[in-house]
């Protein structure tokens, strides 16, 4: 006898209605979301290898005026002789100090100044000479200029710190006048910026030198033309960086560097006479290649073993004009070499852009790559942005950079580059140059220049997953969307950033930390905007938010949310369409036969990855329903599935249907969807007959939602498309049953449609299918279930409509699968084995349970049944 409960259950008529007045429990809404809502997938876009290494590729957008050249010629006489003049034993006598007294100033108060004057007497010059060399002894380079210099005080007549303003005709200005060469006060150390003078400015001022005080304070060279900028202050004397100041500057640069050499001791002095004399010697009568390089690196060798590497070495300058008359013989293996050398004697300025410009020279060839493993010209590279200043050599920078970038083009310099903390190293550059732009307003020289070959060079090294986790720790996301935005303008910057996050974007763990910049979704959409017309950007950055939407429902959110978010979207599809349409006109007889192989265009590749981004926001409830009533937006996945065939483009024409089928599973009052129901269906005929599971899959899908309406379960038995679903029962492929399962339980619901199942052995495919897959998919089997529920409902005899061998099978499938320790796979792991019995447990169970019983009450055993395995 049936329990009360028993003959509840067979009062319900069908298990799956299409009211929605019945709120749904979690398990109809998970399983449900199966076949609806699901996020799109897509290729990442591909960036081809160019085939010649340059600074700029041939898709950049700068023109060849405006970028820095990528081939230029060196030689011996491009290094400045500054680095490489031997020091003599004659000290140069101080420059005489000519003031000019400013026109602003009266008569009264030019009678006032007392002006200094040179000392006379050579042995003056001597001590004082001697005595500059000890000042600087302890310092390192620096600044060029120290941030204050010395006025004179009318009353004391005594220097006063004071700011500093450089004029257009090389003179300074100090309190009122203006002092025509600086060497007249003597050399400053910009190490030490607040050194300061108690003496009386008269004809003894060198000795007022000696009475300064040095105050250690780090940092580095500084243009006269940046100091200029960030010190100058109004004057009657104009502010100018003419070419006056900038000569003045390396004077003042190159007399430091002679006071800063060291008294050398008698141990440097046999070293050198026993070590690297010799060397030198052989490197001037060589005329071997190979033998050049030897010496080159048992010189290199000896500098090293003598701790005579860097700018203390008193000899350097002989040994750099030595190694600068090499360059000239032109072997590109020797110039590694000495580049090598020359970088580790730490020159500056003109000298270090060339040394730069020889190494860029030299990788731009392949061939080389393997000379500069070799010789681990890397680490110079690389020591070079670690410990030079970037707006004083901004240039050498460029280079600089523009030959690690060709390097980690090539995959075997990648471990060895992060080992060597190039990503900390470029990550501190960038911010640097990020800093400086925030601050000022405004870029420096080349920074734009720099960033394409920084932001290339960290595109090529995050293919790898230490630099990926690197990038993490030192949130570089951040910081990469940080020069997006501050060089927006520069649209070879921001290519090779969307390249980076592009990629990024494809790992879990980078995705979630971009996503969490909330800044990035306004950033990407206003980047859309500014350039809806360069493809090789904007697929980039839709990409990206196609990552960023597919799995984070907040970043859906977020991304909605923003202004013009989906105007934007929807504009940019427009814009491709027309290009695509375009296209197709000029299509050629022999493209229309082959498009079927083709890969997608790159204007279909933008209308893929808009779709894409369309259907990941959609699985939001919120931003699903208002796009399920959003005119425009139906409007163009209807019109792209009438205008574009599988054949022509797979992706875009499947990734348009999912997209309509996440919307259908929004029936809300004002939806577009259900509006032209009947003519997506339609549409949704052309995929059904075509060779493309995929495609074939993705209508069956729609058909599922759609089929909970009177008008399309009509059209699909009128169209005889239900024939489809049945034959699809045989494909033994899991979500192809499953969806087309899901549309005859809906047109089972009615019961003159019930019918169907007896056409091409229906009942006995979905027995099957239970058999088949029950065990590893109780949704399915679940869905099984409820179809056959619908079928034999009102039936006198159960076992009839089923038959009898259908009916057995029936019986032992479900009492099998009833029986939780043979249903049920033990020898998963934990969270699979929860997740399997959850589903059997809510959804299987239940249903089965009353099915068997249905069964069982109008059916005798003729004989025993065997129990299956599985």
């Amino acid at each position: 006898m049936q329990s009360a409960h028993d003959k509840k259950l067979e009062k319900l008529d069908p298990f799956y209605r299409r009211s929605l007045s019945k709120q749904k429990t979690s398990a109809e809404i998970i399983s449900e979301a199966r076949n609806a809502l699901r996020t799109v997938r897509t290729q990442r876009p591909f960036t081809p290898r160019e085939d010649q290494r340059k600074l700029f590729g041939p898709a950049s957008s700068r023109t060849a005026d405006n970028r820095p050249p990528s081939s230029f010629s060196l030689h011996a006489s491009s290094f400045e002789s500054s680095d490489s003049r031997p020091i003599s034993g004659t000290r140069l006598s101080p420059l005489e100090l000519k003031p000019k007294v400013l026109a602003s100033l009266s008569k009264e108060d030019e009678a006032s100044i007392s002006f200094p004057k040179p000392p006379v007497d050579p042995v003056k010059i001597r001590r004082v000479s001697s005595a500059r060399a000890r000042l600087f002894k302890a310092s390192s380079q620096g600044n060029l200029l120290p941030d204050k210099i010395f006025h004179l005080d009318e009353s004391k007549k005594k220097l006063k710190s004071e700011d500093i303003i450089i004029t257009g005709d090389s003179s300074i200005k100090i309190n009122g006048i203006c002092l025509t060469e600086l060497n007249s006060i003597g050399h400053f150390n910009s190490h030490n910026p607040q050194l300061t003078y108690d003496g009386d400015l008269n004809e003894n001022n060198e000795q007022a030198i000696l009475k300064g005080k040095l105050s250690s304070t780090a940092a580095h060279l500084r243009s006269g033309s940046d100091l200029m900028k960030r010190r100058a202050r109004a004057s009657s004397c104009p502010v100018s960086t003419t070419k006056n100041s900038l000569e003045l500057n390396k004077e003042v640069q190159r007399n430091l560097e002679e006071i800063e050499t060291e008294p050398e001791t008698e141990e440097e002095e046999a070293f050198w006479s026993a070590k690297i004399l010799p060397v030198l010697h052989d490197l001037e009568k060589e005329d071997n290649i190979e033998n050049f390089c030897a010496a080159c690196t048992q010189l290199h060798q000896a500098l090293e073993e003598g701790s005579m590497l860097g700018k203390r070495f008193k000899k350097r300058n002989i040994l750099l004009k030595t190694l600068y008359k090499l360059v000239d013989v032109g072997s590109d293996l020797l110039s590694l070499k000495l580049a090598k050398i020359i970088l580790a004697l730490k020159v500056s300025g003109k000298n270090l852009l060339n040394v730069c410009k020889l190494i860029f020279k030299i990788s731009r060839s392949e061939k080389n790559d393997s000379l500069i493993q070799n010789d681990s010209i890397l680490d110079s590279l690389l020591e070079v942005l670690r410990v030079e200043d970037l707006q004083t050599n901004n240039e050498a920078f460029l280079y600089c950079m523009g030959a690690i970038k060709f390097i980690s083009g090539n995959p075997r310099f990648l471990n060895e580059m992060i080992n060597k903390g190039a990503v900390e190293i470029l990550l501190h550059l960038m911010k640097q140059i990020n800093e400086n732009m925030r601050i000022t307003g405004t870029c420096f020289s080349n920074s734009g220049h720099l960033l394409v070959q920084l932001t290339a060079t960290i595109r090529n090294l995050v293919d790898l997953p230490s630099a990926r986790c690197k990038l993490l720790s030192n949130s570089a996301l951040p910081e990469l969307c940080g020069v997006m935005e501050q060089y927006a303008n520069d649209k070879d910057v921001c290519t090779n950033v969307a390249r980076i996050l592009s990629k990024l974007s494809s790992y879990h763990d980078c995705c979630a930390a971009l996503a969490d910049y909330s800044r990035c979704y306004a950033l990407f959409l206003s980047l859309i905007n500014q350039y809806e017309k360069k493809q090789d950007l904007v697929v980039r950055i839709v990409f990206i938010l196609g990552n960023l939407t597919a799995k984070n429902n907040q970043a859906r959110e977020q991304f909605a949310k923003e202004k013009g978010c989906i105007k934007t979207l929807l504009s940019l599809f427009s814009t491709y369409y027309e290009m695509d349409l375009n296209s197709m006109k000029r299509m050629v007889e022999e493209e229309e036969k082959n498009k079927k192989h083709k890969q997608p265009s790159e204007v279909e590749d933008v209308l893929i990855k808009v779709i894409r981004v369309l259907a990941n926001i959609s699985i939001h409830p919120t931003i699903g329903a208002a796009l399920a009533a959003n005119q425009q937006v139906v409007a163009l996945l209807v019109t792209t599935l009438e205008y574009k065939s599988i054949d022509e483009c797979e992706e875009l024409v499947i990734n348009a249907t999912a997209t309509i089928n996440n919307l259908s599973f929004y029936q809300v009052k004002n939806s577009i969807i259900q509006d032209r129901k009947l003519r997506i269906a339609e549409l949704l005929l052309k995929l059904l007959m075509s060779s493309n599971m995929d495609g074939i899959l993705e209508a069956v899908r729609v058909f599922g939602n759609l089929s909970q309406y009177d008008e399309i379960c009509d059209f699909i038995v009128q169209k005889n498309v239900y024939k489809f679903m049945i034959a699809l029962l045989d494909a033994k492929h899991q979500d192809v049953c499953f969806s087309a399962c899901g549309v005859l339980l809906n047109l089972t619901v009615d019961k003159d449609k019930r019918v169907i199942l007896k056409e091409g052995g229906g009942i006995k495919k979905l027995v099957d299918c239970l058999r088949d897959f029950g065990p590893t998919d109780w949704q399915l089997a679940c869905l099984v279930c409820k179809t056959l529920w619908n079928y034999s409902e009102n039936v006198p005899n159960p076992s009839s409509c089923f038959g009898d061998e259908d009916t057995n099978a029936l019986l032992v499938l479900l009492s099998s699968f009833l029986d939780e320790e043979l249903a049920l796979d033990y020898s998963f792991d934990r969270d699979l084995r929860d997740y399997h019995k959850l589903y059997w447990e809510t959804e299987f169970k239940p249903v089965a349970q009353q099915l068997l019983k249905r069964i069982q009450s109008h059916h005798t055993f003729l004989e025993p049944l065997p129990i299956p395995s599985f």
